[in-house]
C-alpha cells in the first residue's frame, strides 16, 4: 500500500516562499507520476504540478507557472514543491497523490479523479 506524507506548510506573507515535501513509501516514485493538488476552503481540489517517473518531465497549472518548481529525490522517495512569489490566492491545503495511470503524466490538465493514493495534506496560508 502506498503512503504519502506531506510537510512544509505554514504561514507566510505575500511574496514569500515555502518548500513542501511529499515523502512516499519505498519504490513509489519508480512506479508512479506524483502530483501536487491544493484545496481552498469551499472549493474543489485544483491540480498544481506533476512530475513523471519515467523522465522527470513536469506539468504546471497556468496559475503557478514561473513561480512553483516541482522536483524529486528518488533515493529519498521524496517529491518537493518549491513555491516562490506566493500570493494570497495560493492559500489552501496542499496534497500529493499518485497518478492512477502509471509513470508518465501527459494530460492537458490535472484532474483529481485521475489520482489514487493521497496524503493528508499540509496547510499553506499566505497573508496579504
Amino acid at each position: 500500500q502506498v503512503e504519502l506524507v506531506e510537510s512544509g506548510g505554514g504561514l507566510v506573507k505575500a511574496g514569500g516562499s515555502l518548500r513542501l515535501s511529499c515523502v512516499a513509501s519505498e519504490f513509489t516514485l519508480d512506479y508512479y507520476a506524483i502530483g501536487w493538488f491544493r484545496q481552498a476552503p469551499g472549493k474543489g481540489r485544483e491540480g498544481v504540478s506533476c512530475v513523471s517517473s519515467t523522465d522527470g518531465s513536469t506539468y504546471y497549472a497556468d496559475s503557478v507557472k514561473g513561480r512553483f518548481t516541482i522536483s524529486r529525490d528518488i533515493p529519498k522517495n521524496t517529491v518537493y514543491l518549491q513555491m516562490n512569489s506566493l500570493k494570497p490566492e495560493d492559500t489552501g491545503v496542499y496534497f500529493c497523490a499518485t497518478f492512477l495511470f502509471g509513470r508518465t503524466f501527459a494530460m492537458p490538465t490535472m484532474e483529481a479523479a485521475d489520482f489514487g493514493d493521497w496524503g493528508r495534506g499540509t496547510q499553506v496560508t499566505v497573508s496579504s
